[in-house]
């Protein structure tokens, strides 16, 4: 099938999706998660291809991180789809039920979404989280994995098609993989087929698709986060995140970017923080006031507002709380922030006023994601301030529908004054 063919295939299948039953979609998933341990070395041997084809192109150090698979990886996607699998079927949750007469019934009710377009670089393992929250959420999803990693993605691709292929053929069509770049742009232009676009890759990607297409968009173009280490801070508590929030996987887009401190603790904390990056590779980039303390790169203005995704940290001291909020709403991407503090004051303004996504107190940045948030996974992360915000799982995935049942009601008896209404909230 062509793009446009698969489209139309997965908007057919979404219908029929949309009444599966949650056992049936749990199944699914657990098979999932069985074939991909029966297929372990399989899918390390087609991971392989694709990390001997890379070393051939020179890709990124980043985007090299991110697709390479370990037994590790798989055995923490497999961990990834019990927990999607134990999660309460979402669709048909009544939020609302509403009498508007005693014989006229209003619910809301949760729905999946329908299409959902996921276009990705690099990491494989993002398909498996992807499809696996699609199948939960009853949506169907066409999946346009990067060619770096084509055969990791064609390998896990395949469980999932045997997986719904013996469970139930309702499941047939609701997956599809388009894998040229052409099919990007079919794809954007698609918005009789497909009902949300979620990009997962670099800046350039997402801002390119939120540019080109009018099918609603779902992500975030940067991960530009911030750790504020307070007046008031725990001083090995500050160096404890600081670092993991930086060194744990920096390549990533919940890795700080931008260090904060208040000028009344940089001379103490500053010099235990560069001692413990120095083992670690970390390159200091500081503000003036940083490079009188430490040894550092004098930073220019271009690093507040530069995502590294590598082991690159800019340092700015600042006089006052507010001054570093002030720098986080203008310079981050309202991605992550987090602030370190004893002072219960000054870590609710922090929660008050910092306009992230994800707001974090005394802990790594590195919390903010689905399968830590204990969504199961997620299939990426929104800064968008309308639909889901912050790691987006299932309920992200879902809209809603009102349903009203009624017993021959017409407008004319309620305009006219003969029946009224008695909008009593019954749920």
């Amino acid at each position: 099938m062509n793009t446009l063919e698969k489209a139309k295939a997965a908007k057919q299948a979404s219908f029929k999706l949309a009444s599966l039953d949650d056992k049936t979609k749990t199944a699914v998933i657990l098979r999932v998660a069985g074939l991909m341990k029966e297929r372990e070395s399989f899918i390390l041997a087609e991971n392989q291809k694709d990390l001997d084809k890379a070393k051939t192109e020179n890709i990124s150090d980043v985007l090299y991180k991110r697709l390479v698979l370990t037994s590790e990886k798989i055995d923490g996607m497999i961990t990834s789809l019990k927990e999607v699998a134990q999660l309460p079927d979402p669709v048909g949750h009544v939020s609302v039920r509403r009498e508007l007469d005693d014989d006229l019934i209003l619910e809301k009710v949760s729905v999946p979404i329908g299409v959902i377009g996921i276009i990705f670089e690099s990491r494989p393992d993002a398909l498996v989280q992807i499809s696996s929250l699609c199948i939960k959420s009853g949506n169907a999803a066409i999946l346009k994995g990067g060619r770096e990693a084509q055969f990791s993605n064609r390998a896990l691709y395949g469980i999932f098609v045997d997986a719904m292929a013996e469970i139930n053929s309702l499941f047939n069509n609701c997956l599809q993989l388009v894998e040229s770049r052409e099919d990007i742009g079919e794809l954007l232009s698609m918005d009789d087929y497909v009902d949300l676009m979620i990009p997962r890759g670099s800046n350039d990607l997402v801002k390119y698709i939120q540019s080109n297409t009018r099918i609603p968009v779902l992500g975030h173009a940067d991960g530009i986060c911030h750790v504020y280490i307070d007046k008031d801070a725990d001083l090995e508590m500050a160096v404890n995140v600081s670092v993991d929030a930086k060194c744990q996987y920096p390549a990533v887009c919940n890795a700080m970017e931008t260090l904060l401190v208040h000028r009344d603790v940089a001379g103490d904390v500053l010099p235990a923080l560069a001692d413990a990056y120095a083992p670690k590779g970390v390159e200091l980039r500081g503000d003036s006031a940083t490079c009188q303390i430490i040894r550092a790169v004098p930073a220019t203005d271009a690093d507040w507002k530069t995502e590294y995704n590598d082991l690159i940290l800019s340092i700015r001291v600042v006089e006052s709380l507010e001054e570093a909020i002030d720098h986080i709403n203008t310079f981050g991407s309202h991605h992550t922030d987090a602030i370190v503090s004893k002072s219960a004051h000054a870590c609710a303004i922090f929660l008050a006023t910092v306009d992230s996504s994800s707001a974090l107190v005394n802990c790594s940045t590195r919390f903010a994601d689905g399968f830590r948030y204990g969504l199961g996974a997620e299939v990426g992360i929104s800064t968008n301030k309308i639909h889901a915000r912050g790691p987006v799982g299932l309920e992200g995935l879902l809209i809603y529908k009102y349903r009203l049942v009624g017993n021959g009601n017409i407008v004319s008896d309620y305009a006219s004054g003969n029946r009224k209404f008695t909008h009593r909230d019954v749920l």
